[in-house]
């Protein structure tokens, strides 16, 4: 519903701005002039532009509570950031691993996450300073969109570049999964800033600290999404190799001392934190964790070409199933020309619906609309041409994988805003009544905007419904949030209630859904968690960890019951003495059933 209201929107903007341009023209030379005072304090405008993002979504948190995880990428996220806000790079394995495997998680040779460490450091540095990992998420998106609004400021107009800024915080800092998961995506996005905000800088002037924020920001991509990264660097490194050697080249002592050396400097450590948080969690300072979690449970290549390897014995059913359907998959199907030609368009309709919408797309196609006859490569501006080709660049690397998501292109985030900008002032500065009827449109954009974030705030006051979460019947946009599971969230909160530690064993049924509704994820200190979750391995296999586990209340917990079912696990000696306990206790949602004491009775 929101899609089509933005779209309408969008037309009728175009329709006004035809037959009255100059519709509301007092107001916004009011607003202009605001907001130009402001822009041409660049430092402060950044600092506001942060705040602003920061105060928005923690104004939502009534409506838009700390969000409960559901895909298995975030509970990877979550456990690097337990394990790094401990004082930890990695965790030793588990006695009982066995019965803890789960997806996108190994155990030798020791237990983390096969992911890269920039999103679960923010994310530790929310935990260990507010309490929870979410607050990490939070102040990434405030340094993004900070970050954004600066890299703007670099290839636009100091009032264009706050306008950019603020459109992050709508589009990106509000109800995007962004900012309402623990998938990422802000701090990628922060890095790419960065990075493309020093260039034209250095260029400009060059100064050692431009030098050192793009090798910081080529860190932090190089920490989150090096593959993505990659694609942005490439074009970079090409436009400073242009200006370094090129016929306009400075001295070769200002581009070496100020900038080569201090973008040197920040990468070559950022490399070797890299290399040695390898080392400590995969015992080599060339293997990232991803690689040894692929060659243990995943042989399906991410890409179409390679050929598929051997599949591995699972120990869970469960595990078998997803690798052998879920992930083969996708591989499969990108394998025949129409099955890629398929992902491409779904990944390229995702990237339009995620970054542009409706409100953003307006300003492109309206300048797409209005090139004059004969307009050629050669008439855009190089700076345009420049963000065209990183942009092309990251799109032609998200296109060569078997999947995608939105935050896959996160490090084009600031690109994608400097070419809708780039539009608004080209629709402006055409002559006559198209340019009045431009300058009325790239007015609407951010009022559209603010429109849709108002619309989306108020859904319950004005009965409208909530937009469909996406991977659940709906495409990603600024306005969808992700997958939850809220099942799992709340029986894990009522085990946390119970009186002393818990361990649960967790039973599907024989249509259990895989995706965004796995159970089995812990902590990274298993054996002092108030609630360890485990699979059901049978009767013989579940009594060796329930002897491990002997200081604890063991319960078998049936997922797939509608509620989830919470029972006392019968062959737990102490499970028929703790009942009593749990009864006169605070009663949970999934209430007590009795239990048959015959092994395996009560599973599904």
């Amino acid at each position: 519903m929101f899609f089509w209201i933005e779209c309408c929107a969008a037309v009728l903007a175009i329709a006004v701005g035809r037959a009255c341009p100059s519709l509301g023209a007092r107001w916004f030379d009011r607003a202009e002039q605001l907001l130009g005072r402001l822009a041409r304090r660049r430092g402060l405008a950044v600092v506001c532009v942060g705040l602003a993002a920061l105060a928005l979504r923690a104004l939502l948190l009534p409506i838009l509570p700390i969000p409960q995880p559901a895909a298995d990428d975030e509970y990877g996220y979550l456990l690097l950031a337990d394990t790094f806000a401990h004082g930890r790079l990695t965790n030793p394995t588990h006695p009982m691993w066995v019965h803890f495997e789960s997806f996108y998680i190994f155990w030798h040779p020791t237990y983390t996450a096969k992911f890269y460490p920039a999103q679960g450091l923010v994310m530790a540095l929310g935990q260990r300073i507010m309490g929870h990992p979410f607050w990490g998420v939070w102040i990434s998106v405030g340094l993004m969109c900070a970050a954004i609004c600066w890299m703007l400021q670099g290839w636009l107009p100091p009032g264009w570049a706050l306008v950019g800024g603020l459109l992050a915080v709508v589009r990106f800092g509000s109800f995007s999964y962004w900012a309402n998961s623990y998938w990422g995506g802000a701090v990628t996005a922060a890095g790419g800033a960065l990075v493309l905000g020093a260039l034209p800088r250095i260029k400009r002037s060059p100064r050692a600290r431009d030098g050192l924020l793009m090798g910081l920001g080529l860190a932090i991509l190089a920490g989150s999404r090096p593959y993505e990264g990659l694609f942005v660097g490439l074009p970079v490194a090409a436009a400073l190799a242009a200006w370094m050697f090129g016929k306009n080249r400075p001295a070769l002592h200002l581009s070496a001392g100020r900038i080569v050396a201090p973008l040197m400097i920040v990468m070559v450590l950022a490399g070797c934190a890299l290399a040695y948080y390898f080392w400590r969690t995969t015992g080599s300072p060339w293997v990232p964790p991803y690689l040894v979690e692929a060659r243990t449970y995943n042989p399906v290549p991410y890409f179409p070409w390679p050929s598929l390897k051997p599949f591995p014995a699972y120990h869970h059913e469960i595990m078998s199933h997803f690798y052998h359907r879920t992930i083969l998959q996708h591989y499969t199907e990108s394998r025949s020309i129409t099955g890629m030609l398929k992902i491409d368009f779904i990944a390229l309709a995702w990237m339009c619906a995620f970054f542009l919408g409706p409100a953003l797309a307006l300003p492109v196609l309206a300048a797409l609309a209005t090139l004059p006859y004969g307009f050629s490569w050669r008439s855009i501006s190089p700076n345009s041409r420049f963000l065209l080709l990183v942009s092309a660049s990251s799109i032609a690397g998200s296109m060569l994988p078997t999947m995608y998501y939105p935050h896959y292109s996160a490090a084009i985030t600031g690109v994608i805003l400097a070419l809708v900008l780039q539009a608004m002032r080209r629709l402006r500065d055409r002559p006559g009544r198209d340019g009045a009827t431009g300058v009325f449109i790239t007015r609407c954009v951010p009022s559209i905007c603010m429109l849709m974030l108002a619309l989306r705030i108020g859904v319950k006051p004005l009965h409208l419904p909530e937009p469909e979460r996406w991977l659940a019947g709906s495409h990603p946009s600024w306005c969808t949030l992700g997958p939850t599971n809220p099942e799992r969230a709340t029986t894990l909160a009522e085990l946390r209630q119970l009186p002393g530690r818990q361990l649960a064993i967790v039973h599907y049924g024989p249509r259990h859904e895989i995706l965004f509704h796995e159970w089995v994820y812990n902590d990274a200190d298993i054996d002092r968690a108030k609630v360890v979750l485990a699979r059901d391995m049978g009767p013989s296999e579940n009594q060796e960890l329930i002897d491990y586990f002997k200081d604890r209340h063991i319960w078998l917990v049936e997922a797939d019951e509608d509620p989830p079912r919470i029972s006392p696990y019968p062959e737990s000696p102490t499970s028929s003495a703790f009942v009593e306990t749990r009864e006169s206790a605070s009663t949970p949602r999934s209430t007590y059933t009795p239990v048959d004491s015959r092994p395996g009775a009560n599973r599904r």
